[in-house]
């Protein structure tokens, strides 16, 4: 009698502490493994055509003194930059100055003085041909450029970086699907480069009436996105 109540208090026991322990909860694995996400890239990218150009015009002039050099630089510059500025030239700056002795002497001896003058501008893409014309016509002897840029370009960024989240959506819903999950909320989200105009294959025609075409094309803008999507 005393083994039967011993054992019967060792099966309560037992139950006691299975309850205060817990069991396994086998309803609960079956539900998705807390932690689970998926991570993915995303390319949009968006095309246009640029509407601003940037050059450069520059002046070297020559001279017996480096005083005179830069005497003759600053008058021939100061042409340059009139004509710029009546041709509707925006945002002149200048680039760089020089003066440096010029030598053809096998002994070294400096035969003159070489100064020169560089200065940045910008305008309008229909506008570019007419501003590399005037500088010309005003003396300057270095042109280059142009630049072309979008007046607009951070709201094309913006919409290419839209674009970009859409596609990395698009790919984590396939994993998803194909691993028999769905996406939850977004844990983690990494902006690529900024923006970054590329040119485009297609080119439009040039003003034939220009007397320097300039032609200019399409660019791309794109963006790049990395996102965490938690699974469900």
């Amino acid at each position: 009698m005393k083994r039967l109540l011993l054992a019967t208090a060792a099966l309560f026991a037992v139950v006691a502490l299975a309850g205060a322990v817990g069991l396994p909860d086998l309803a609960g694995a079956q539900d998705a493994p807390e932690g689970d996400s998926v991570t993915v890239s995303g390319v949009g990218s968006v095309e246009s055509t640029p509407n601003e150009a940037q050059l450069s015009f520059g002046v070297e002039t020559r001279g017996e003194t480096a005083r005179a050099a830069v005497a003759a630089n600053a008058d021939d510059m100061r042409r340059i930059i009139n004509a710029l500025r009546q041709a509707g030239a925006r945002e002149i700056a200048t680039q760089w100055v020089s003066v440096y002795p010029v030598s053809s002497s096998e002994d070294g001896s400096i035969d003159e003085y070489s100064a020169s003058n560089s200065v940045s501008a910008v305008t309008d893409v229909n506008d570019a041909a007419a501003l590399i014309d005037a500088a010309a016509e005003a003396g300057a002897n270095q042109i280059s450029g142009p630049g072309m840029s979008s007046s607009n370009a951070d709201e094309l960024y913006r919409e290419a970086l839209t674009d970009a989240v859409a596609e990395a959506r698009e790919r984590a819903e396939v994993l998803a699907r194909a691993a028999g999950r769905s996406l939850g909320g977004i844990s983690a989200i990494v902006e690529g480069s900024g923006p970054s105009p590329l040119p485009y294959a297609e080119r439009l025609a040039a003003d034939a009436a220009a007397s320097t075409p300039i032609v200019p094309g399409r660019q791309e803008t794109t963006a790049t996105v990395t996102i965490t999507f938690d699974l469900r």
